[in-house]
């Protein structure tokens, strides 16, 4: 089932399994800004990342001295989201633990993810609560695609001297980091940028980007606030590019002995919630 709701300036929908933005439209020119999907590229368009993100080494993990499998990008994109609520211009989606999540992840949560037009904008905004007696550990993150081309420039906020870390074949994290901004602020996308997968940066001075398409003389203004990760993702020489907040990371080989000592992992007492949003607007 999809949702959609629209203003004077865009048109979104969302499909209610996996809680996934499937289309951003201006309703001007009905340039789509969000990417469709291929088999035969990338079938995804937004997953959300949730109660890990990335690989988890070996795809397990201990918690309180118990072993649990763990898919790459976690659960929370292979189940339905109910529609919570409804307005002119929000869609409010919640997943709750099940029997086959609690499998996997032994923890009773709330997964809240609203979608919010105004304007020429789109803020989406997660929220985690932690269902349970005790503390709750998880991760939680973003991965919409956007429409570009090659040659299309990512302009950073500020000027940043960054660093990527990479990761391997198998999605682990390595000590391998490589420079890929000296001082600079603009980010050309060349047909080599994702040969080593994933751009994932930290410690950035900024807290937005803009998606600059040259070529269609559009752009996106994209906000992803405090993130403590901030990927960038495409397959080579795809037409499209991944903006991703990410609250966690991938696993290194530096495996931990209890998911709470995990590097970026968040927590939540019993009863708390845990917020965090994107924010796109969309300039033609």
């Amino acid at each position: 089932m999809i949702s959609t709701i629209s203003n004077d300036f865009l048109e979104i929908s969302v499909k209610h399994f996996g809680s996934v933005l499937t289309s951003v439209k201006s309703k001007s020119t009905g340039y789509e800004f969000l990417w469709q999907g291929n088999p035969e590229i990338w079938n995804g368009q937004s997953p959300i990342l949730f109660p890990v993100i990335g690989k988890m080494l070996d795809d397990k993990y201990c918690l309180n001295g118990k072993e649990y499998q763990m898919i790459r990008h976690g659960l929370a994109r292979h189940y339905d989201f109910e529609l919570y609520s409804k307005s002119d211009n929000e869609l409010v989606f919640m997943q709750t633990d099940n029997e086959e999540t609690l499998k996997s992840y032994p923890y009773k949560y709330k997964l809240f993810v609203a979608f919010k037009i105004d304007g020429s904008k789109l803020t989406v905004t997660h929220t985690v609560k932690n269902e349970n007696d005790g503390i709750m550990y998880f991760s939680v993150g973003a991965h919409p695609a956007f429409n570009c081309d090659i040659g299309d420039e990512i302009v950073f906020e500020k000027p940043e001297t960054a660093y990527s870390e990479r990761i391997d074949h198998d999605s682990v994290l390595l000590e391998e980091k490589d420079l890929i901004l000296s001082n600079e602020n603009i980010l050309k996308i060349a047909e080599n940028t994702f040969d080593k997968d994933a751009l994932i940066f930290s410690g950035l001075n900024s807290k937005s980007v803009i998606l600059n398409n040259l070529q269609r003389n559009k752009k996106i203004a994209f906000n992803f606030g405090d993130a403590p990760y901030f990927a960038i993702w495409a397959k080579p020489n795809a037409p499209y590019v991944c903006l991703e907040p990410w609250h966690g990371i991938n696993d290194s080989y530096d495996k931990k002995a209890d998911i709470s000592d995990k590097r970026g992992i968040e927590k939540l007492n019993s009863g708390e919630s845990f917020s965090f949003a994107w924010c796109a607007e969309f300039i033609e």
